[in-house]
């Protein structure tokens, strides 16, 4: 009887383990594919999100290039309009203009106004290149002739006896230039009758020759000892 016993609760435990494994129950999902999947969403998420910081940097960095760009350029035209002020006086005049700002036009001590330009006549002889540097030391450039009422201007200050560098030069084959850029305008030259005549002559003066009855354009050598016209633009304050 106790071999008995023992066969049927060993029958059933058997049954009930059977019983346990439901055949109709989906199978579970496999751990490692969904641990991969959050592991890839993960990834993208940090990928975008890294992408936006680094474009937010790169926006912010721009801006600040850009500033410091204006900052910059700020400075240098202040320092240009320090140098032009670097005078021991200032001579104004009171003019009508759309910037509220700036109402007086200026021209340093000892140079003349005309138009939106000032003048200084040198006392002193040089060569052309010296007297463009002597220009250039004073924030100014030799004289460019952009009209005959420019050239009346100052020719009516001028002493007939004397020679004038002005800023048109050739740096060959007959190619001539002003000093500032300004393209050269062969229907408005004022050459003297004959003149340019010399390609070995590449600098221009300003003179009233005794044999001529007005000023005019005179090509002569670079190397000459002349006198010399300067010329700036107006300060505005």
């Amino acid at each position: 009887m106790f071999s008995e016993n023992i066969y049927i609760n060993s029958n059933f435990k058997n049954k009930t383990d059977s019983s346990d494994i439901n055949p109709d129950s989906p199978p579970a999902p496999p751990k490692k594919t969904t641990t991969r999947e959050s592991c890839h969403r993960f990834s993208r998420v940090l990928f975008i999100l890294f992408t936006i910081y680094f474009l937010l940097l790169t926006i912010l960095f721009s801006i600040s290039l850009i500033t410091l760009f204006k900052k910059y350029s700020q400075l240098l035209e202040e320092k240009a309009i320090i140098k032009e002020l670097n005078y021991t006086r200032l001579e104004c005049t009171k003019w009508h203009s759309l910037l509220k700002d700036k109402v007086w036009s200026c021209c340093p001590k000892d140079w003349e106004p005309f138009s939106s330009h000032c003048y200084f006549i040198s006392t002193d002889s040089a060569s052309w290149s010296k007297s463009e540097e002597k220009c250039s030391s004073m924030g100014a450039h030799l004289m460019v002739v952009r009209s005959w009422e420019e050239q009346d201007f100052i020719t009516k200050i001028l002493n007939r006896k004397t020679a004038y560098f002005i800023g048109l030069s050739d740096p060959g084959h007959r190619q001539w230039q002003w000093v500032d850029q300004t393209p050269y305008n062969k229907s408005a030259t004022f050459w003297q009758p004959g003149e340019p005549n010399n390609e070995q002559e590449q600098c221009v003066v300003l003179s009233h020759p005794y044999t001529r009855s007005s000023w005019g354009w005179n090509d002569i050598s670079c190397s000459d000892k002349q006198k010399s016209v300067c010329q700036m633009k107006k300060i505005y304050l």
